[in-house]
């Protein structure tokens, strides 16, 4: 496995490679109980955690903390796979069950926002890896990195399909006294069967909702990012409306939708998950992405357009000036007179 002069990033674009990220002490832990078994937790000792986002991202932060690497949700379409390749780990299994633990990410955080050079840009975390991830009960480092926010009045957000993040809700409104915190939960669909299968490391749709429910029943808004909608599979107009209606029921303040995206490392593990439990559909994705990463322009913009209709028919209303900050999706280029397909990386 490879440590030294590790980047969060591939050198590419003539970019100059960063020092090394971790220090040399780097402990491997082997877990066998019930709740971790078949789970290698590499612990190491991180020298930054405050990300910068590379410029050409489309994400519409520049900073993110991401205390974990790899990430047992095991979401077969995890984008996040590829990095896992940096550090000589296998992106599918490895992915899954080899999870690199930032064990001192809350110190050196605090050290970093109380640097002069610090200017207190808003903090985006979960959307690399999820940082409530079954690890985070171990580990405990969101309490941490949410009082280090906290004390330097940090605006941040965070994007999770975690229920854990529940044992943190004090902190959470607490920190929402102070700065502007954003909550997003990642709910794609409904569909038990599918869920099972594509988000086999995930806590179950309806309790993620539940998750929305209880933040907000505390007065923090939580905005529902409906991915991914996976064609064929997630995207028939009933099962659409099924989505919107159970997130605006949960007292969602928004719900944004973005369609399955494959990059490299995520789309080869997907398409193996996809002929194995739907064959009859690899030809058909095969077709759908032969152009890249993204599904058709045209289908994008049909499922954005019947999800804000469903919205606004459950009364699911725009962001509200005040409203807690909610990370969204960078825009695409507009065309006049349609509605414009978004995208987020997503763990």
């Amino acid at each position: 496995m490879r440590w030294d002069n590790l980047t969060d990033e591939p050198v590419e674009h003539g970019r100059t490679p960063d020092a090394a990220l971790f220090g040399a002490d780097v402990v491997t832990t082997r877990i066998d109980t019930p709740e971790f078994r078949g789970i290698t937790f590499h612990e190491v000792r991180a020298r930054s955690v405050l990300n910068r986002v590379p410029g050409a991202s489309r994400m519409p932060f520049e900073w993110t903390v991401n205390p974990y690497r790899g990430c047992s949700h095991a979401c077969v379409y995890c984008f996040a796979r590829k990095t896992h390749g940096y550090l000589d780990l296998d992106t599918g299994i490895g992915f899954d069950t080899q999870i690199v633990v930032k064990v001192n990410a809350p110190e050196v955080l605090r050290r970093q926002l109380g640097s002069g050079r610090w200017q207190g840009d808003h903090v985006a975390m979960g959307t690399n890896v999820d940082c409530y991830q079954r690890a985070e009960g171990r580990y405990r480092l969101m309490p941490g990195i949410i009082s280090a926010l906290t004390e330097h009045a940090n605006p941040f957000s965070i994007l999770t399909k975690g229920t854990l993040i529940l044992r943190d809700l004090d902190l959470l409104v607490r920190a929402a006294e102070v700065t502007d915190v954003g909550i997003s939960v990642s709910v794609g669909f409904l569909d038990t069967e599918l869920w099972r299968t594509v988000e086999p490391g995930t806590p179950a749709p309806e309790r993620r909702l539940d998750v929305v429910r209880a933040l907000g029943e505390h007065g923090i808004g939580c905005g529902v990012l409906m991915a991914p909608v996976i064609p064929f599979l997630s995207d028939r107009p009933e099962q659409l409306r099924a989505t919107v209606a159970a997130v605006a029921a949960a007292g969602a303040t928004s719900v944004t939708p973005l369609v399955l995206h494959l990059r490299p490392g995520a789309r080869e593990w997907f398409m193996a998950w996809l002929a194995e439990h739907h064959p009859y559909l690899v030809r058909r994705y095969e077709r759908m992405y032969a152009g890249g990463s993204y599904a058709p322009t045209w289908y994008q913009r049909r499922i954005t357009r019947q999800v804000h209709e469903l919205a606004r028919e459950y009364g699911i209303g725009p962001t509200r000036a005040g409203a807690a900050r909610r990370i969204r999706p960078a825009p695409s280029a507009p065309v006049p007179g349609a509605a414009e397909p978004t995208q987020l990386t997503l763990m």
